[in-house]
């Protein structure tokens, strides 16, 4: 990585992550690779939409906790408005989502 693709420390914490858990999750009609996911932080629910399709079964995400970008603007996709983004690394098997060793309360933040 070059140094002028780093971000500056201030960069990084304007980013908030946080804890949240799977609630509810369904396939988008006519998406080959994006699922709809409702999901509990806490405090408030949300609705986030998901290009993890191709890795997991909306069954299989139910109750899984999973890390969440909550300060990210709101984003319309294939007319689903996403409000969020879940944090997934890329693998040659597909996506894997973030999670945890240990119970985390829902809402915790992620540093």
């Amino acid at each position: 990585m070059s140094e002028d693709e780093k971000i500056a420390i201030d960069d990084f914490m304007k980013i908030e992550l946080r804890v949240a858990k799977i609630i509810e999750a369904s396939e988008i009609e006519g998406a080959d690779r994006l699922l709809k996911l409702q999901v509990d932080l806490g405090s408030e629910k949300r609705q986030l939409v998901a290009g993890i399709k191709s890795a997991y079964t909306p069954e299989e995400l139910i109750g899984k906790h999973i890390v969440v970008v909550a300060n990210l603007k709101p984003a319309r996709l294939r007319g689903e408005e996403s409000q969020g983004m879940l944090l997934a690394a890329q693998t040659d098997d597909g996506p894997a989502l973030v999670s945890f060793d240990k119970d985390v309360p829902l809402g915790a933040v992620v540093k």
